[in-house]
């Protein structure tokens, strides 16, 4: 987002945003310099965030540098100070560590997921009838869903099962059939960062956070890294009709990336990331409190070939992506009343955390009452060309 700071109704602490293992992790970002008077690519080293902006001015540009490793390990790079500065606002403050790149998603990729959408389609958006659906639906398509892999043979002889018994749907079709679904979640530079305000659009009476492990793609194809985010949805709107899947999910400061990038190394690769574990955390001014943990290895399309749906000969990113690889959670805990499940309320603090990627926070206010986007690409490079860094994205 643009260059205001986002003040967070809790002070976050630097050690408990970082991975377990921070100290041997490649993690890179973004921050608000006050100093350097915009935003700076800078990768983090013994708790403080150097500067490297001399060598890439953007995210994206720096991720395309075949000589990364290299660049990433240059001794003397510019100090900005404790990456605690940042999340008192001393210094700045954090930014999501993506900027040119498309923000993408991948949509109903885990077993629990795929059910709470054919719940949302057979309810029509409506949260008190979720409950009788959950429990006519569940026992017959949840339990024919797990472990399936999209496109297999299984997969087709479930599809053929469930036609027959009339309870197909075009949810489950991108869930376990061959093609996937993949969306734009968000505008580049419009995501917030961690310790900044999620937006959830004022019509919306039934909505969730979507905790996801989002993968960092370079224009090649190749998957760099991974991080941790919110993919906001509004439950009510998207089971209205799927063709308003663009108003439930892309709307002010509902995307939330970071906190950092952690980029794949010899101590952290592809199989830990399919190792993952993440964690939610939901925690109400009202003294509601749901959590929950979930694994990735109950994803029913492997990200390599999810990323291999979304760049390819025939669609192409050339400053590069990020793709949400989809939700494991499907929240039900009833909040306002029973048999209504969950929905958010302002002022929400919304945890999502894996011991390898760290912890992304944010707090839940209305769409209309969170800072504008007003920071885009032509900002973007206005204030490069001012910084005389415009020819370095």
């Amino acid at each position: 987002m643009g260059g205001s700071k986002v003040a967070s109704r809790q002070p976050l602490n630097a050690s408990a945003l970082l991975p377990q293992d921070a100290e041997r992790a490649t993690l890179v970002g973004r921050v608000w310099s006050s100093r350097e008077g915009g935003p700076c690519p800078v990768v983090l080293r013994n708790g403080n965030v150097h500067d490297l902006s001399a060598l890439s001015a953007t995210m994206s540009g720096l991720l395309e540098r075949e000589d990364l490793p290299a660049v990433l390990a240059a001794p003397d790079l510019p100090d900005l100070g404790p990456l605690q500065d940042f999340l008192d606002g001393k210094a700045g403050h954090l930014l999501a560590p993506v900027d040119l790149q498309a923000i993408k998603a991948a949509g109903v990729t885990f077993a629990d997921s795929m059910l709470e959408r054919v719940i949302e389609e057979q309810a029509r958006g409506h949260s008190a009838r979720a409950q009788e659906v959950r429990a006519r639906l569940a026992p017959v398509i949840g339990e024919n869903l797990r472990g399936v892999q999209a496109g297999s043979d299984k997969a087709r002889q479930i599809k053929a099962l469930l036609q027959e018994m009339g309870l197909w749907s075009q949810y489950l079709e991108v869930g376990i059939g061959p093609d996937a679904e993949i969306f734009t979640k968000a505008q580049p530079m419009a995501s917030v960062g961690c310790g900044d305000r999620v937006g959830i659009h004022p019509m919306s009476d039934w909505n969730n956070p979507e905790p996801e492990v989002v993968v960092v793609v370079r224009s090649d194809g190749a998957i760099l890294g991974a991080t941790l985010g919110n993919d906001v949805n509004l439950r009510d709107v998207e089971g209205r009709s799927a063709l308003l899947l663009g108003k439930a999910k892309d709307n002010n400061a509902s995307c939330a990336i970071g906190p950092f990038l952690r980029l794949f190394d010899d101590g952290y690769t592809m199989d830990d990331l399919n190792r993952s574990l993440v964690s939610l955390v939901v925690e109400g001014e009202d003294g509601f409190v749901m959590t929950g943990e979930s694994a990735m290895a109950a994803i029913s399309r492997s990200p390599v070939d999810l990323v291999g749906q979304l760049l390819n000969r025939s669609h192409q990113y050339p400053d590069g992506a990020v793709l949400f690889l989809g939700t494991m959670f499907a929240p039900v805990k009833d909040r306002r009343a029973p048999g209504q499940g969950f929905t958010h309320e302002v002022g929400d603090r919304v945890e999502i955390a894996s011991p390898r990627l760290g912890r992304l926070v944010n707090w839940v206010d209305r769409t209309d009452r969170c800072p504008e986007w007003r920071f885009g690409v032509r900002e973007l490079m206005r204030n490069l060309a001012a910084r005389n860094l415009a020819e370095r994205v």
